[in-house]
């Protein structure tokens, strides 16, 4: 995805990474995005997260509420893409892992 890259995003990025908390998160995508937008890709990263968990799309389906067109997608992405489906369970599991103790 080379072509996704841009100065523009970057932006968007460094200014989500500079957020302190999640009402800050709720107040930037808010203005950003539509609530389905937000409620789309949090759908997506709970398919993520129940496929990482072994579950079945048919569970994922009537759990998420979402089609199983786009857990496959996800599943897609989740085991081919870029690594950030990976990433972002990979660290919210270690922050639960931390938290816990």
């Amino acid at each position: 995805m080379a072509g996704f890259h841009s100065k523009s995003i970057d932006r968007l990025f460094q200014a989500v990474l500079h957020l302190e908390t999640v009402e800050d998160c709720y107040r930037l995508f808010e203005d950003i995005c539509t609530i389905k937008e937000i409620q789309d890709m949090a759908q997506r990263l709970d398919a993520a997260f129940l496929l990482d968990q072994g579950c079945n799309y048919q569970t994922i389906s009537k759990e998420v509420g979402i089609s199983t067109a786009t857990i496959s997608r996800v599943s897609k992405c989740l085991n081919y893409g870029s690594g950030g489906y990976r990433a972002a369970i990979d660290s919210l599991k270690a922050s639960e892992e931390n938290n816990a103790n």
